[in-house]
């Protein structure tokens, strides 16, 4: 996977949860099954897999850039490469 590529989120790391300010669990159920363009790779310190960066925006009615997401790639399949 690299930074262009189309990628279907496929699953929701089991312990995502929605918190008082951020509703990242719900977030992401609202993008499962849906394909974004990767935006980025980014690399964190203390795990030892990469992050995909997605823009989200438009599934909720907003600009993509507006709402992002940072998934592993064991819950993404690569739709079409780049």
């Amino acid at each position: 996977m690299k930074i262009g590529d189309k990628v279907k989120l496929i699953g929701i790391p089991p312990n995502l949860k929605d918190d008082e300010k951020l509703g990242t669990r719900s977030l992401f159920e609202k993008c499962l099954e849906k394909a974004f363009p990767i935006v980025a790779i980014e690399s964190v310190e203390g795990l030892s897999q990469h992050l995909v960066h997605l823009d989200v925006g438009h599934v909720l009615g907003k600009p993509e850039y507006m709402e992002s997401i940072w998934v592993e790639t064991e819950y993404l399949l690569l739709e079409s490469p780049k």
